[in-house]
């Protein structure tokens, strides 16, 4: 990945520090999104300042990143409040909270500690749709803006309520005296990322026995940042061995949540949507709104209750903006739905339109306490799947290649081409599509046994 391109797409900007993301692309990315902002939103008329949020995850590379895109921000005109060290719901609820006219996470997510980047967001905290993004795109490589004087440079002010207030906005909504009665045992690692400060702060309030591994935020990440099942067998012991009654782990900006159940066992990032909106359900049956990635549990979590499921293309800008479709199209405000994506990111209007691991945490012990049943006994209750997740290096153009071969061989099958390409079988269905954060294209596959979804992969695999 030494020679990876700069990543420019709907979710935002991601590089490889010293490379190709350097403190000029931060500046200059500063600055175009200063000049969109003067030329979309009031200020361009009233003549007056847009401000912006900033946050950043642990990376030890976040403050030059910050400093770089916060001064090309101020050189165009730009007021930036610097909310420090935060996960991306928490930045994305602040400038909320704060009523600013868009918010910045420098975070690379999942990516190893090489790589940073930067993610715009909306004044209601959604990434900005491909429309927007191009839009800011093409400011960035056109290069129109203009430096102000002295008089005009935007302020830096900073403001350390992010945590405290993305705690409170989660906890209104559980009975937490319930919960904390209980006194969980719960394991934690938070892979000394963003989600180091914040989650004790949610965690104690629900009354939780907690056990923090990786707890330190140097961003020195000790293990593959992403939550995936080769990446956590430390935590998976760890549960073991101290019997919780759960383990949760999150990536460097904590919008994912995987689960270990009571048994040390790493259930997988797919059953976080699906015991996310098996909670909700209990609570009150609402519609749900998932990416073509996403595992077919939900389908039947959902069908047992009487909901519909709808599909959108991956990216929980995707996702959030079906799920405000949905809720304002049935009359159920921001309440009226649930949504996320299968890689462990649930989504709750009421809290905030975006992937949220301190809500993930909230809804599965909230659904312990009102069941009185284990983790593994709830993911006893729910359809069992084998879901196969690949990829492999390639540029844009060698996986629009491999999507048309796709479509033109299974022309004849159900097809959703919102997103690259999905189709769907009565057994399985599979889903190819290129990455909007990294140079390679995804290969996944669901069906009801392991053999089954590795056949579909191969028929894919086989078009190459």
């Amino acid at each position: 990945m030494s020679t990876a391109p700069l990543m420019i797409s709907v979710s935002g900007v991601r590089g490889l520090i010293g490379e190709t993301l350097t403190p000029q692309v931060g500046v200059e990315f500063g600055q175009a999104f200063g000049h969109f902002l003067r030329e979309n939103t009031k200020h361009k008329t009233q003549n007056t300042k847009p401000v912006v949020a900033i946050g950043r995850d642990t990376r030890p590379s976040g403050p030059m990143v910050f400093g770089a895109v916060a001064a090309g921000l101020m050189s165009v005109g730009v007021d930036v409040v610097d909310v420090d060290v935060a996960t991306t719901p928490s930045v994305a609820l602040m400038g909320r909270f704060l009523k600013t006219d868009a918010s910045i996470v420098i975070t690379a997510s999942h990516n190893p500690i090489i790589w940073n980047g930067i993610k715009f967001l909306r004044h209601d905290g959604i990434a900005y749709p491909p429309e927007q993004a191009a839009e800011i795109k093409k400011i960035y490589f056109a290069k129109p803006w203009k430096l102000v004087g002295i008089e005009g440079l935007g302020r830096l002010t900073t403001d350390s309520r992010a945590h405290a207030h993305h705690v409170q906005t989660v906890l209104q909504y559980f009975d937490v005296k319930g919960i904390a009665h209980q006194r969980y045992r719960v394991v934690l690692d938070s892979v000394n990322g963003a989600g180091c400060v914040g989650t004790p702060m949610l965690l104690s309030k629900l009354g939780a026995e907690l056990i923090h591994m990786n707890a330190e935020g140097t961003g020195i990440f000790a293990h593959t940042p992403e939550p995936t099942k080769e990446n956590l067998t430390d935590l998976c012991a760890k549960v073991k061995e101290k019997r919780a009654a759960v383990g949760f782990a999150q990536d460097p900006d904590a919008d994912r949540l995987a689960i270990v159940d009571e048994n040390g066992t790493y259930i997988g990032e797919e059953y976080t949507l699906a015991l996310c909106t098996y909670a909700r359900m209990l609570v009150k049956p609402v519609p749900v709104v998932a990416n073509l990635s996403s595992s077919r549990m939900v389908d039947d979590i959902a069908a047992k209750y009487g909901q519909k499921v709808f599909r959108t293309p991956v990216g929980e800008a995707n996702v959030a903006g079906k799920m405000q479709e949905v809720a304002g199209g049935n009359g159920g405000g921001a309440g009226g739905v649930i949504g996320g994506e299968g890689n462990g990111g649930i989504i709750d209007l009421r809290v905030g339109p975006v992937r949220d691991s301190f809500l993930g945490m909230a809804m599965v012990l909230d659904m312990l306490t009102r069941t009185g049943k284990t983790v593994s006994q709830l993911v006893g209750e729910i359809p069992r799947y084998a879901m196969i997740k690949t990829k492999f290096e390639c540029t844009p153009e060698q996986s629009a290649a491999l999507v048309a071969a796709v479509k033109e061989k299974f022309a004849d099958q159900r097809l959703d081409t919102s997103d690259g390409v999905r189709i769907d079988w009565a057994d399985g269905w599979v889903h190819v599509r290129q990455s909007n954060t990294e140079p390679i294209a995804r290969v996944i596959a669901e069906a009801g046994d392991v053999k089954t979804a590795n056949e579909l992969i191969g028929k894919v695999q086989s078009l190459r």
